[in-house]
């Protein structure tokens, strides 16, 4: 199967999330695109290009979703101490 530059992209997408434990905001940055344009990828396009990969990736996702509040809190706590 040819793929396409948008499904080769989520393939990558995907990778570098999982080897760097990323989230979806860093592999934006990194790749240069909206963080609605990599989750669009991860979820709605790598399900039907490489659904092994979707599982994997989909395992960093939610953990770093569980993880949100404690990041978000720390930073809150970084601004307010200055540092």
């Amino acid at each position: 199967m040819l793929k396409t530059n948008i499904e080769e992209r989520s393939c990558e997408l995907a990778e570098y999330i999982i080897q760097n434990n990323a989230t979806v905001r860093a592999a934006a940055q990194a790749f240069g695109v909206s963080k609605s344009t990599v989750h669009k990828d991860l979820v709605d396009r790598l399900k039907t290009v490489d659904r092994e990969l979707y599982e994997r990736v989909k395992l960093v996702l939610e953990r770093n979703k569980a993880e949100r509040h404690i990041r978000g809190g720390l930073a809150t706590r970084r601004k307010y101490k200055g540092r």
